[in-house]
């Protein structure tokens, strides 16, 4: 159940918060496709995305809306953050079908599938940092970790779907991993895109230009993502990972660790920007409707 208008100010992070310190820097742009395979690893997800989404033809929109979604809950205020919270229940209401692997019925409000997509989010963030960006002191993650979920209630996720605490958020996630998880045909969509990622929606990115970076923008882009996946998630999803991998990744993460001190504040923190950039096209008939007002 979707909260009430008095309700949702109280959801929204604070310019002071953890969240909103955290929950921007543009490095976890990086961890968005580990983000995107444990959600589709889930079989109603994975379901959803495969006949309901245009992934495979559009995977950078996919992403787009991923960051649209976790910057407007963050960054977005009061009004915005409602707006997004209604538009995203509301899509998900219409999304059911048939998982392929089990010929079971699904919906995309299943509390437990529903809440995994939020989890995932919040997990990338962390090992986001930990391994990309700044590593958060346990405090400070136990205080992302209540703001993340408290802005779970903006889209419909009842306070007993996740763990309330971070410490369980750990035996929660595992046993997702353990119990739940599966390499479904979204998971070999998303690595499939990985390997052979289509032209980003730059238009100061020329197209010979990008003939010379693709192959090398998709191998780094493998790279973190199988680097940031667990052992048992690899060998889940057919993830090789030698020890060469393995050292590049080590070096790669290293170098993004210590480059923080150097790092302009816009990129520790892209999120206002981000939402200034696609303003017309997060929520537009939102921002129509407050022009009519004036």
């Amino acid at each position: 159940m979707l909260p009430d208008a008095k309700e949702i100010p109280s959801l929204v992070p604070q310019p002071d918060s953890v969240l909103w310190r955290y929950g921007g820097d543009a490095r976890l742009i990086a961890a968005g496709a580990y983000a995107i395979l444990l959600q589709v690893a889930h079989p109603i997800v994975g379901a959803g995305v495969s006949e309901h989404s245009n992934f495979r033809s559009d995977p950078w929109g996919r992403l787009l809306r991923t960051l649209d979604y976790s910057y407007t809950m963050t960054y977005g205020g009061p009004e915005r953050a409602g707006a997004m919270g209604k538009r995203i229940r509301s899509m998900h209401q219409a999304i059911s079908g048939t998982i392929p692997e089990t010929g079971k019925p699904y919906h995309a409000l299943e509390p437990e599938a529903y809440a995994w997509v939020h989890a995932t989010l919040a997990d990338s963030i962390v090992r986001g940092h930990a391994m990309l960006g700044r590593p958060m002191a346990a405090v400070e993650v136990e205080a992302f970790y209540a703001d993340w979920r408290r802005s779970g209630r903006l889209i419909g996720i009842d306070e007993g779907d996740l763990p309330p605490s971070w410490a369980e958020f750990g035996e929660y996630f595992e046993g997702m991993v353990a119990e739940r998880l599966s390499r479904t045909a979204a998971v070999d969509e998303v690595l499939e895109a990985l390997a052979d990622p289509a032209r980003p929606p730059l238009r100061r990115l020329p197209e010979p230009a990008w003939r010379l970076l693709r192959v090398p923008a998709a191998d780094n882009s493998l790279l973190i993502t199988a680097g940031l996946l667990s052992p048992r998630l690899r060998k889940l999803f057919g993830i090789t990972w030698t020890r060469g991998r393995a050292a590049r990744f080590r070096l790669l993460a290293g170098a993004s660790r210590a480059a923080t001190p150097l790092l302009p504040g816009v990129v520790r923190n892209v999120g206002p920007s981000y939402l200034r950039w696609r303003r017309d096209s997060i929520l537009p008939g939102q921002r129509r409707a407050r022009s009519a007002r004036r």
